[in-house]
């Protein structure tokens, strides 16, 4: 179909174009590579576009480059190249709430000051870091509603998933925006175990009543990781009374959990019941397309050339979260920057071996038995009272590599410990880390339980 346009005016045969190749694709497809490409331009013989990256112009090249200029040679009766101008962009546009009652938060004649960070909150985590995918934006979107209407709808909100998924990401960029566009409202973000633990301090130092205090005046909570408020029943009762106490007084509340709240054990029905009355969302796996945008996105603030077959490779390969896409991002750009080395398909493949293997669950009865073993203990000895020198150690080593080698929290590790606290646990991490430093055969005999561990396992 022949469009009449004026001379040199080749922005409608472009937008025409794209709208042709955007009905034979997915929306998720279409979003991931034409929603940071825009129009620059033309001549009698080429449009010029912006991308935000090399890797973009790699991609949309070789996946819809013939497309697209087919479609323009049709529409405009010229052969058009389509040139590529790298411009990088500050991130995808988020949705925007429908406020009714609401003012503008920022209704002042010039631009407000950025606040000072909170102190509990990470800069990082903003809505324009957040890439948004099929199985992350129903959530994106009901975090950017509550950001921009604290306690006016979906209060409360519950976002579950697995690990590496963006739970905390969202739950910091609700805080983030609040923060600072409604600046008398205060913003209180802690995860269970923080909340737990001040809990406990504060019964010590007779000084509940601050504890409440603080928790009860709050306009908008956030905790995250509500699946270790398990076994906990003093915390369990003390968040109930807290919950109504915001929720009576239209206070806006946040949760996270790895799992839906009805799969969590040992959690009284009335505070089920409490999550539940709101928005429950679910965050799945990135799909490939969205592993993509991750990746291209972390390779474009590291600033170090990964080639976009060295990405399509890792994405291929990591299919759980995108922490694993990150931790394999850094392992690849320390690597290259302390060896002085390009990075290659080659490079990739031999430097990533560990995270191209085959998934398999490491369960914490077979660390512990292979501790055991090496040291000549019984589980009881691990998972027993006795503190003797002889036993301290193991039992301090084997839950250090539970840590390290499992996603159990360190509460869960000391319940696998014979119901130790959580604190113990973190002692003991800490002792073997400091031991390494100075003992110069621990490394390698945790390398070697690690091995034996693993392979048991498989």
């Amino acid at each position: 179909m022949r469009i009449d346009t004026p001379p040199g005016d080749y922005e409608p045969f472009w937008s025409e174009a794209v709208a042709h190749l955007r009905s034979e694709i997915t929306e998720q497809e279409y979003h991931t590579w034409f929603s940071r490409m825009t129009y620059a331009g033309a001549d009698d013989s080429q449009v010029r576009l912006h991308v935000p990256s090399s890797f973009y112009r790699d991609q949309i090249a070789q996946r819809y480059r013939s497309k697209l200029e087919e479609s323009l040679f049709e529409l405009s009766g010229q052969p058009l190249r389509l040139a590529f101008e790298i411009r990088r962009t500050n991130g995808a546009t988020v949705p925007t709430a429908h406020l009714e009652n609401l003012p503008p938060p920022a209704a002042t004649s010039a631009p407000r000051p950025h606040r000072p960070r909170h102190a509990q909150l990470n800069e990082e985590y903003l809505f324009s870091r957040f890439v948004e995918g099929e199985g992350n934006s129903f959530a994106l979107a009901a975090a950017t509603a509550i950001a921009k209407s604290p306690g006016r709808e979906y209060n409360p909100c519950l976002i579950y998933g697995g690990v590496g998924l963006g739970k905390t990401h969202l739950l910091q960029a609700i805080g983030n925006e609040v923060y600072q566009e409604y600046r008398d409202l205060r913003v209180v973000y802690v995860t269970v175990e923080t909340f737990t633990t001040e809990f406990i301090q504060s019964i010590r130092d007779k000084t509940v009543h601050r504890f409440k205090n603080r928790y009860r005046s709050t306009d908008v909570l956030m905790i995250d990781d509500v699946q270790f408020l398990q076994g906990k029943t003093e915390t369990q009762q003390e968040l109930f009374h807290t919950f109504n106490s915001l929720y009576d007084a239209g206070k806006q509340m946040v949760f996270s959990s790895d799992r839906p709240v009805t799969e969590l054990k040992s959690l009284p029905d009335r505070l089920i019941n409490r999550f539940e009355r709101g928005l429950n969302i679910d965050l799945q796996p990135p799909d490939y397309e969205t592993r993509i945008a991750i990746l291209t996105q972390k390779v474009d603030e590291s600033g170090i050339a990964v080639p976009s077959d060295v990405i399509e490779m890792i994405c291929r390969n990591i299919e759980s979260n995108v922490r694993d896409l990150e931790k394999a991002l850094t392992k690849l750009t320390a690597y290259s920057n302390l060896v002085n080395r390009t990075i290659t398909l080659e490079v990739a493949s031999r430097e990533l071996r560990e995270f191209f293997a085959t998934p398999f669950n490491i369960a914490v009865d077979t660390i512990q038995r292979v501790t055991a073993d090496h040291y000549g203990l019984s589980l009881n000895d691990l998972k027993g009272k006795k503190r003797t020198k002889a036993i301290a150690f193991p039992r301090q080593l084997a839950m250090y590599i539970t840590r390290e080698v499992t996603e159990l929290s360190t509460t869960e590790i000391g319940l696998e410990f014979g119901g130790r606290d959580h604190t113990t646990v973190m002692h003991a991490c800490q002792r073997v880390a400091e031991r390494k430093r100075t003992d110069s055969s621990l490394d390698p005999l945790i390398k070697h339980l690690i091995h034996t561990i693993t392979q048991r396992s498989r």
